[in-house]
């Protein structure tokens, strides 16, 4: 029970470090991919505003370019081809740019490969118009971020090679996650460890409260004992009495109440001896003897056993698991029959106690195997129940590997048992 609590104890931090650790790293890598293309952006921006596609002054002595050429002002002077003018920042001189300008025809005026042996004029003109034939104005495109700008006369598609950066954001994605799994390894050994601190005490505690309930039942059995042979011995020297009567009656219930919180405490601390046990045959063995008590009371059992499924347990323990279970329905069934089933489901065999029963609030269900537990007390101040019937069912249940559950369905409480088991070869 403690281990799975610290399990869960363990599970709970490291999904929430792990969360918070996942939201800070994805946080970190996206502001710096969105840095990245907001400066790359700006860049091209600034490229596409000072780009001029007119003819270089070599090419027109003088400066003089032909009439109507794009890009031209009256009264200014041409500037150089490929519109590398005032891009003497470092952050331009550091990067490489591209463009392609075409005009309203669609006719290519001017090619500018960047001076980069990496793509040349053809490259750089299939790139640009892969890009002219899809709808995004910006974004990247394999090593490429491009920006496509409408001058007027003309169309610009800048780019810029972003190799450098990619490479730079994927060594930063790999330190991230290596530096984060480390940092995962770690707190899961810090979670480890606060987890045992948080239920050491819980754990101590329980450990004592069933030493508490073994010690006190062995040490109550020399009295009840000694009250039983007094009350036989005075019955025989002043006859019958009601008086010995009602000691005999309390005594009993105490000697039995003695017997299930020993049982219980057995149960719970695995002490009796496990071994192989054909599970179908043993549940059938227990329906029998519990046919005749509820065909006195009403009742009749409609049972459906899997044969030959084996499991690893105590006899003993789980005769009285499915007595338990069977008891409660009978004691407590509001109908005339009683469902028994037992399967085998994913290596576990599943045995299922049903009975029609009075609506059960969640709280009620929450609280079936709790120790002294009555669901209904005035019901159950005439017969033999203490309220530990369930709660020695759920320790013979954990002791097994498995689990119990109740649950309130269509009319019917369902106690449902699953504990490890194995068709029989």
């Amino acid at each position: 029970m403690f281990s799975r609590s610290r399990r869960k104890i363990v599970f709970a931090i490291v999904l929430s470090l792990l969360a918070l650790m996942a939201v800070t790293l994805g946080t970190i890598f996206l502001s710096n991919r969105i840095a990245l293309w907001r400066e790359n952006e700006m860049m091209l921006r600034t490229y596409a505003q000072r780009y001029s596609p007119g003819p270089s002054s070599d090419e027109f002595p003088g400066g003089d370019a032909p009439e109507g050429m794009p890009g031209q002002q009256p009264d200014q002077p041409v500037p150089p081809a490929g519109g590398n003018q005032a891009m003497n920042e470092p952050m331009f001189r550091l990067s490489t740019f591209y463009s392609v300008a075409y005009d309203k025809s669609g006719e290519v005026i001017t090619v500018d490969s960047g001076n980069s042996d990496l793509y040349d004029e053809e490259a750089v003109l299939e790139i640009a118009s892969s890009i002219l034939k899809g709808t995004r104005r910006s974004g990247t495109t394999g090593n490429m971020a491009f920006l496509v700008e409408d001058k007027g006369n003309y169309t610009l598609v800048a780019m810029i090679d972003i190799t450098v950066s990619r490479q730079n954001q994927q060594t930063l994605f790999r330190q991230m996650i290596i530096i984060g799994a480390i940092a995962l390894s770690v707190l899961v050994l810090i979670s480890v460890f606060i987890a045992r601190r948080i239920v050491r005490p819980l754990e101590e505690n329980d450990r004592r409260q069933k030493r508490f309930v073994s010690d006190a039942g062995h040490e109550l059995k020399t009295p009840v004992a000694v009250i039983s042979a007094n009350s036989e011995l005075l019955r025989r020297q002043i006859g019958e009495s009601e008086w010995l009567d009602n000691i005999d009656y309390e005594n009993g219930w105490m000697s039995e109440l003695i017997t299930q919180l020993l049982v219980l405490s057995r149960a719970e601390n695995g002490e009796l001896q496990k071994e192989a046990i054909d599970l179908s045959a043993l549940v059938s063995g227990e329906v029998l003897p519990f046919e005749s008590l509820a065909y006195e009371k009403g009742f009749s059992i409609s049972s459906q056993v899997e044969p030959g499924l084996m499991t690893e347990g105590n006899a003993g323990q789980l005769k009285q698991l499915v007595s338990i279970l069977l008891d409660n329905a009978i004691s407590h069934g509001t109908g005339k029959e009683i469902g028994l089933q037992l399967s085998l489901e994913r290596h576990h065999a599943v045995l299922a106690v049903s009975n029609d029963a009075e609506p059960m609030s969640a709280e009620t269900l929450s609280r079936l195997f709790d120790r002294f537990y009555r669901a209904d007390e005035a019901r159950n101040e005439s017969g033999a129940h203490y309220g530990l019937g369930l709660s020695i069912a759920k320790a013979v249940s954990v002791s097994h590997g498995g689990e119990i559950r109740a649950e309130y369905k269509n009319g019917k409480a369902v106690f449902t048992v699953r504990i490890p088991a194995k068709r029989q070869s």
